[in-house]
Protein backbone atom coordinates (compact mmCIF):
# COMPACT_ATOMS: atom_id res chain seq x y z
CA UNK A 1 0.00 0.00 0.00
CA UNK A 2 2.49 2.23 0.60
CA UNK A 3 4.83 2.15 -2.75
CA UNK A 4 1.47 2.81 -4.29
CA UNK A 5 1.02 5.75 -2.46
CA UNK A 6 4.37 6.95 -2.98
CA UNK A 7 3.56 5.84 -6.20
CA UNK A 8 0.73 8.66 -6.91
CA UNK A 9 2.13 11.07 -5.39
CA UNK A 10 5.70 10.78 -7.62
CA UNK A 11 2.96 11.78 -10.30
CA UNK A 12 1.34 14.42 -8.91
CA UNK A 13 5.02 15.92 -7.90
CA UNK A 14 5.55 15.27 -11.47
CA UNK A 15 2.93 17.25 -12.67
CA UNK A 16 2.93 20.14 -10.16
CA UNK A 17 6.75 20.77 -10.63
CA UNK A 18 6.20 21.01 -14.63
CA UNK A 19 3.48 23.19 -14.43
CA UNK A 20 5.40 25.13 -11.75
CA UNK A 21 8.65 25.50 -13.73
CA UNK A 22 7.11 26.00 -17.08
CA UNK A 23 4.07 28.35 -16.01
CA UNK A 24 5.36 29.53 -13.02
CA UNK A 25 1.76 28.38 -11.49
CA UNK A 26 2.34 29.03 -7.64
CA UNK A 27 2.81 32.69 -8.15
CA UNK A 28 -0.18 32.99 -10.22
CA UNK A 29 -2.98 35.14 -8.27
CA UNK A 30 -6.38 34.18 -9.98
CA UNK A 31 -9.27 34.46 -7.50
CA UNK A 32 -12.05 35.43 -9.35
CA UNK A 33 -15.18 32.55 -9.29
CA UNK A 34 -13.90 29.95 -11.12
CA UNK A 35 -10.76 31.81 -13.10
CA UNK A 36 -8.26 29.59 -11.15
CA UNK A 37 -9.64 26.59 -12.15
CA UNK A 38 -9.80 27.47 -15.15
CA UNK A 39 -6.38 28.82 -16.07
CA UNK A 40 -4.95 25.14 -14.19
CA UNK A 41 -7.06 23.45 -16.80
CA UNK A 42 -5.82 25.30 -20.14
CA UNK A 43 -2.44 25.22 -18.53
CA UNK A 44 -2.68 21.39 -18.36
CA UNK A 45 -3.77 21.29 -21.72
CA UNK A 46 -1.07 23.32 -23.01
CA UNK A 47 1.41 21.32 -20.93
CA UNK A 48 0.25 17.92 -22.69
CA UNK A 49 0.22 19.31 -26.15
CA UNK A 50 3.95 21.24 -25.89
CA UNK A 51 5.39 17.52 -25.13
CA UNK A 52 3.71 15.52 -27.56
CA UNK A 53 5.80 18.13 -30.13
CA UNK A 54 8.93 15.97 -30.87
CA UNK A 55 11.36 18.65 -31.48
CA UNK A 56 14.40 17.97 -29.27
CA UNK A 57 14.37 21.61 -26.95
CA UNK A 58 12.87 22.26 -23.19
CA UNK A 59 8.91 22.86 -22.65
CA UNK A 60 9.92 26.54 -21.60
CA UNK A 61 12.09 26.61 -24.99
CA UNK A 62 8.85 25.41 -27.14
CA UNK A 63 6.19 27.14 -25.00
CA UNK A 64 8.58 30.14 -25.93
CA UNK A 65 8.84 29.56 -29.25
CA UNK A 66 4.88 28.89 -29.96
CA UNK A 67 4.67 33.01 -28.46
CA UNK A 68 7.06 34.16 -31.42
CA UNK A 69 6.44 31.64 -34.18
CA UNK A 70 2.61 31.19 -35.49
CA UNK A 71 4.10 28.48 -37.51
CA UNK A 72 5.43 26.42 -34.60
CA UNK A 73 2.23 27.48 -32.73
CA UNK A 74 0.07 25.74 -35.76
CA UNK A 75 2.47 22.70 -35.40
CA UNK A 76 1.68 21.63 -31.71
CA UNK A 77 -1.98 22.77 -32.12
CA UNK A 78 -2.02 20.13 -35.18
CA UNK A 79 -0.22 17.55 -33.36
CA UNK A 80 -3.82 16.95 -31.21
CA UNK A 81 -5.93 16.98 -34.47
CA UNK A 82 -4.11 14.65 -36.18
CA UNK A 83 -4.10 11.80 -33.95
CA UNK A 84 -7.90 11.65 -34.39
Amino acid sequence: MLSSIRFHWAIENALHWSLNVTFDEDRKRNRVDNSAVNFSFLRRITLNLIKQEPTKMSITHKRLKANRSPKFLNKIINIKQNKF
